[in-house]
């Protein structure tokens, strides 16, 4: 960990043991809670300034009143991976707040997504039974809405994160908005392309059942036809031999398709393939072969190697910790000044009247030690 991040965690343990003092007892008639205090979060270039003003704004609004003790609950489909950084945004901040609570991953009941929602509903029951006032929850699908109702007709607010249950009653959904997020990447793309006619193959979702996965795409392609491209999309081949099929069509593409491909466009976690394809071609095409743009999504491992090398023009990082750190914060402030209020201070990052979009940090291939810089110094593993 680097000086910065030191100072960080200092600071941040500092927070802890006030945060302790508070959540140690019910105050008596002579004592008074100690007010909410953030970590101050090290400031980059990549750190969520929007976010992190507005989190300040409702610590504030906060310390008007009287600060409360709250139990919740944080219930990811996973502790590792890609909510490794989740798991740290929402321990650092209930630690902050002084409640009581833990994140937890799955019960580990059923084979398919169904099950596990319907046993991830059951989570929810338990969590509201053993006290919890909040819950946040990363769903495994709509199966999961019962579990939310029910807690919503307890009067316990449920927040979702990562993924959705749009036909439940949660309160707010937290992440990466999928159309939001397209767009995005469509116009990071788009900076980087000769003037059209051109063709943009996009490395993504092309099933309606993937409701994410479709948004996410139709935003990009929406700015990229808007700019008069033809774009055609590459569906991701998940199961094996996934990558070398995926890296096989893209080439086959890029070397007929007409007008020519003059850019690659990765949407999800395997996006690398776009630069695999991307070099392929070259290397049968020989020497004076063009260069094409590519842009991925996502900071896997073999995303950054390409970033690295410069075959990866530029990536679009989820903000996880974000994510994961807003929850708790969200749940509070339903407790203390009320939804309608905790949203309005969030209005200029609401998508619409229940989603928060956290958005993205675009990470050029000339970045990478800077993002990884940050990354470190707010004690994330990426």
């Amino acid at each position: 960990m680097n000086r910065i991040g030191r100072r960080w965690v200092a600071a941040f343990g500092l927070a802890l043991m006030a945060a302790a003092c508070e959540s140690g007892g019910t105050a008596g008639p002579s004592e008074q809670a100690l007010p909410i205090q953030r970590a101050p979060t090290p400031e980059s270039e990549f750190t969520a300034k929007e976010i992190e003003t507005t989190l300040d704004t409702l610590v504030a609004e906060f310390n008007e009143g009287a600060v409360e003790p709250m139990q919740m609950a944080i219930l990811l489909k996973e502790l590792g991976g890609f909510f490794t950084p989740i798991t740290t945004g929402a321990n650092r901040a209930m630690g902050e707040l002084g409640v009581t609570g833990n994140v937890v991953g799955p019960s580990g009941q059923g084979s398919d997504q169904q099950q596990r929602a319907e046993a991830q509903g059951e989570q929810i029951v338990q969590a509201v039974a053993d006290g919890a006032e909040g819950i946040g929850v990363s769903p495994f699908g709509e199966a999961i809405a019962a579990g939310i109702e029910e807690a919503v007709a307890d009067g316990v607010p449920v927040v979702t994160l990562d993924t959705d249950a749009k036909d439940s009653k949660r309160a707010i959904y937290v992440g990466t908005i999928s159309e939001a997020a397209g767009v995005t990447a469509g116009e990071t793309l788009l900076a980087l392309l000769p003037p059209a006619p051109g063709t943009v193959v996009i490395h993504g979702a092309d099933d309606p059942s993937w409701v994410d996965g479709m948004n996410r795409m139709q935003g990009a392609r929406g700015v990229l036809e808007k700019a008069d491209y033809k774009v055609v999309v590459r569906a991701i081949t998940w199961s094996p031999p996934g990558e070398a099929a995926d890296v096989e069509a893209m080439k086959a593409l890029i070397e007929t398709a007409d007008p020519p491909v003059v850019g690659l466009l990765g949407l999800h976690n395997v996006s690398y393939r776009c630069a695999m394809a991307a070099e392929a071609a070259e290397a049968a095409e020989g020497a004076g072969a063009k260069r094409l743009p590519v842009v991925a999504f996502d900071f896997e491992p073999k995303t950054v190697e390409y970033l690295r090398r410069g075959r990866i023009d530029a990536t679009h990082a989820q903000r996880q910790y974000y994510a994961g750190y807003l929850v708790p914060y969200i749940l509070y402030g339903i407790k203390t000044i009320g939804l309608d209020a905790t949203k309005a201070l969030f209005a200029p990052r609401m998508f619409d009247e229940s989603r928060l979009n956290v958005g993205l940090d675009v990470v050029p291939s000339d970045k990478v030690e800077e993002y990884n810089a940050f990354l470190d110094s707010i004690g994330v593993v990426q």
